[in-house]
C-alpha cells in the first residue's frame, strides 16, 4: 500500500507509475528549492526511464482562502513547469550497458540535455537549474500492515529501488517568493503524443500525484467493502483541475474513507464538518510548501492541519526525503495529532544525503536467504535422495525435467501451481555433498546463485539450502519471502523421510 502500484493501469506499465513526489529546501544551499519526483516502483537492476511519457513536475501559485471548517487552497495560473523526456537507448562501449539520455525544459524556457545515471547531475550555463536522473534507494517508509487496521509491521519497501528525476533551481529567480512564498506542487506523467495516433485514443495522464496515498489509502480504501476501484478515474484527472462532473464521487468516497480511519483506534477525533472539509481538503490534492519557512522531516503536511485547526502555520509543510509521511499522516486521519502514530520502523532502507541529488544510492547488495534443517539419517542416505540436480523430492514440485547433461545441464520445474523456473547447475561435488546452481527464469532475480549441502551432524545430518540474489522487479520483501516459503517447505518435507 501506497503511491506505488496505484491503479490498474500502474500495474501494468510501472514506468509510468509515480511513487512519490518530494519537495525540500536544498541541504546544500538554502536559497535553493528541490524537487523531486520518483517513477517505476521496486525497479529491476536494468530498469531504464519511458521513452514514451513525458514526466513533468509542476508549480502553482497558492493562497490560503479560508481556515478552520471552512479551509480552502486556492491555487493561481501560471504553471510553473518542469518537464523531462528520455530518449532510447543508446549502444554503450564495448563490455559496458547501453546508455540513456534525457532532456530537461525548464520553466524560463531553457533545455538541458543530461546523460541518465550521471552521480553529478547536469546543470545549465547560468547555474539556476540543476538536474539528476537515475537509480536511487526508495526512500518511502510504509511499515504498517494496512488492511489489517493499526498493526505495525517492518517496512514493506526495504532494499527496493525507484528511478529518481530531482531538479534544484534558485528559489528567487524561478519562484520570485516576494509575490507570495506559499506553492502548490504535483508531479504527472503524460503519454507522448505518436505520429498517427488517434485523437482520444490514448488517455490524458498515466498518473499524477500531490500529497501521498490519496489513491492507495483514501480513494481505494480495502476497508470499505463494495466500493469499486476508482484509482484509474481520478488518475486520468487534471492535476489542480478535478472534472465537476466526478468531485462529488471522490468527496464521498474520501468521506467515507476518512471516517472509516478515524475509528481505526475505536475512537471518534473528527467532527462531520471537520472531517467534510479534511475530506475537501485532500480531494484538492497538490502538496503545498511555503519557501519562506523551514521545511524540515516533521513539517509535512503542517501547513493543512495548522489551517484546519484554525491555526496560522508554522513552517514551510514539502516533503523531505527522510520525511516519515506514512506516520504522520496515519497520526492526523486516525486521531487528529491527539497521539503521535509510530509504524513498526521510522527509518527507510538508506536515509537521504547532504548532497546532490540527495536521494541514497541503490540497494545494489545481494540479499541472502539461508534455510537449514538437522535429520537423523546419515548425510550419505539423504544426499541419496536430494543429492542428484534433477531429483524430484520436494513436495511443491510437480515435476522436473532435465536438459543435457553434466555441468551446464538445465532443469525445468514444474510447480504445483504451475509455475515454471528454469535453473542450470554451476558446480557438484557428490564426495562433499554439496551442488551449486543459477537461476535462468522463472523468479524476480537477478545474480541469483543456490547451494544445497549435506554435513554431518552428530549421529544425523544437518541440510543447508542458501540463496544470493538480487530481486528484479518485485518487491525484496515479497522476493525473499518466496525463496524462503520454498526452501523451508522442502526442508520440512525431510523430517518425515527420515
Amino acid at each position: 500500500m501506497s503511491d506505488h502500484i496505484d491503479g490498474p493501469r500502474q500495474i501494468g506499465d510501472p514506468a509510468v507509475d509515480i511513487t512519490d513526489l518530494l519537495a525540500f529546501t536544498s541541504p546544500e544551499n538554502p536559497a535553493r528549492t528541490v524537487l523531486a519526483v520518483n517513477v517505476f516502483p521496486t525497479c529491476g537492476v536494468d530498469a531504464i526511464f519511458s521513452n514514451a511519457i513525458n514526466h513533468s513536475i509542476v508549480v502553482r501559485r497558492a493562497k490560503v482562502a479560508g481556515i478552520g471548517e471552512a479551509t480552502k487552497f486556492e491555487t493561481a495560473d501560471p504553471e510553473i513547469r518542469f518537464s523531462c523526456r528520455f530518449e532510447a537507448l543508446e549502444r554503450g562501449a564495448v563490455d559496458r550497458k547501453p546508455v540513456q539520455r534525457g532532456i530537461f525544459t525548464f520553466p524560463d524556457g531553457q533545455t538541458l540535455r543530461f546523460l541518465a545515471g550521471n552521480e553529478k547531475g547536469a546543470s545549465t550555463p547560468d547555474g539556476a537549474f540543476r538536474v539528476y536522473a537515475g537509480m536511487r534507494s526508495d526512500p518511502f517508509i510504509l511499515a504498517w500492515l494496512i488492511p489489517a487496521g493499526l498493526k505495525k509491521f517492518q517496512n514493506l519497501l526495504f532494499n527496493d529501488n525507484v528511478l529518481s528525476i530531482v531538479v534544484e533551481f534558485d528559489t528567487q529567480r524561478v519562484l520570485d517568493p516576494g509575490k507570495g512564498s506559499l506553492f502548490a506542487v504535483i508531479a504527472e506523467t503524460i503519454p507522448i503524443p505518436r505520429p498517427g495516433a488517434l485523437v482520444g485514443h490514448e488517455p490524458p495522464r498515466m498518473d499524477w500525484v500531490g500529497r501521498p496515498e490519496n489513491t492507495n489509502m483514501r480513494l481505494n480504501n480495502p476497508r470499505l467493502t463494495g466500493a469499486d476501484d476508482i484509482r484509474d478515474l481520478w488518475n486520468q484527472q487534471t492535476p489542480f483541475a478535478i472534472d465537476e462532473k466526478f468531485r462529488p464521487l471522490f468527496l464521498q468516497r474520501m468521506k467515507d474513507s476518512l471516517a472509516e480511519w478515524d475509528m481505526r483506534d475505536g475512537k471518534q477525533d473528527w467532527t462531520p464538518s471537520a472531517l467534510a472539509v479534511n475530506a475537501s481538503m485532500f480531494v484538492d490534492d497538490f502538496l503545498l510548501m511555503d519557501v519562506a519557512k523551514p521545511m524540515t522531516d516533521t513539517s509535512h503536511l503542517e501547513i493543512e492541519r495548522s489551517t484546519i485547526n484554525g491555526k496560522a502555520y508554522q513552517t514551510g509543510g514539502g516533503r523531505t526525503v527522510d520525511s516519515d509521511v506514512i506516520d504522520i499522516l496515519m497520526t492526523w486521519i486516525v486521531n487528529r495529532d491527539r497521539e503521535f502514530l509510530e509504524g513498526g520502523t521510522t527509518k527507510a532502507t538508506k536515509p537521504g544525503t547532504k548532497t546532490f541529488p540527495y536521494l541514497a544510492s541503490p540497494n545494489l547488495d545481494l540479499q541472502t536467504v539461508v534455510e537449514t534443517i538437522d535429520v537423523g539419517a546419515a548425510p550419505d542416505k539423504v544426499w541419496e535422495l536430494i543429492g542428484q540436480f534433477g531429483s524430484n523430492w520436494h513436495p511443491l514440485i510437480a515435476e522436473i525435467r532435465l536438459t543435457g547433461t553434466g555441468l551446464g545441464q538445465l532443469r525445468t520445474i514444474e510447480t504445483v501451481d504451475g509455475k515454471q523456473i528454469i535453473e542450470r547447475l554451476e558446480a557438484i561435488d557428490n564426495a562433499g555433498r554439496f551442488y551449486r546452481y543459477t537461476n535462468v527464469s522463472g523468479l524476480s532475480v537477478a545474480n541469483y546463485t543456490g547451494m544445497l549441502s549435506v554435513k554431518p551432524n552428530g549421529v544425523g545430518s544437518s541440510v543447508e539450502w542458501r540463496a544470493q540474489f538480487l530481486p528484479n522487479g518485485q518487491a525484496t520483501i515479497a522476493v525473499k519471502t518466496i525463496v524462503s516459503t520454498l526452501f523451508k517447505v522442502g526442508l520440512d518435507s525431510l523430517k518425515s523421510r527420515f
